[in-house]
């Protein structure tokens, strides 16, 4: 797996929640393959973004900070917790079909997003885009938070982020 922390380890961290119930590091796939370079930064900047200001907590496992592998196998979202050493402390998976309409819809949206800021349309354009791109990323974070209920709790600003991550992991599924 390859490392998208993006800081220092131990560098200090905005808007830490109780401590050590955040996101330390989060890896993805080392043969992860962005559908353009508008989203390879799109998924930096989500992962910068989290590691920045982000509220993880798993009910039942040590305090953190956590190290979240992040996957997509075999159909779903594959979610492995660790310690700070990188090692193991609890994995799951979610189904990805709840999410798949969100994910489509919000891909196409990326995509005529970046297509109407390289071919120089209207700002009116692009806000109106950029509108609906914002409406799908909150339904997304919702049902995110929703379907880790129980397993881990988040913040809104956090689950956003981490749906943004989904969607570039989406590409393999």
């Amino acid at each position: 797996m390859a490392t998208t922390d993006g800081a220092p380890q131990g560098a200090a961290k905005q808007g830490a929640v109780a401590a050590g119930q955040r996101l330390d590091r989060i890896l993805l796939p080392p043969n992860l393959v962005p559908h353009s370079p508008y989203a390879e930064a799109d998924r930096s900047q989500a992962v910068a973004d989290l590691l920045a200001e982000n509220s993880f907590d798993p009910p039942g496992l040590p305090p953190g900070p956590y190290v979240l592998h992040l996957d997509i196998r075999e159909n779903r979202l594959w979610l492995d917790i660790r310690d700070s050493a990188d090692a193991a402390l609890h994995a799951f998976a979610l189904a990805l079909s709840p999410f798949r309409g969100l994910i489509k819809d919000y891909l196409m949206v990326v995509e005529s997003h970046e297509l109407a800021v390289t071919q120089d349309s209207h700002d009116s354009r692009i806000q109106a885009i950029d509108m609906g791109r914002r409406g799908l990323h909150d339904e997304g974070a919702e049902l995110l938070r929703e379907r880790l209920a129980g397993r881990v709790s988040l913040d809104f600003g956090t689950a956003r982020r981490l749906f943004t991550l989904v969607c570039a992991l989406h590409s393999r599924a």
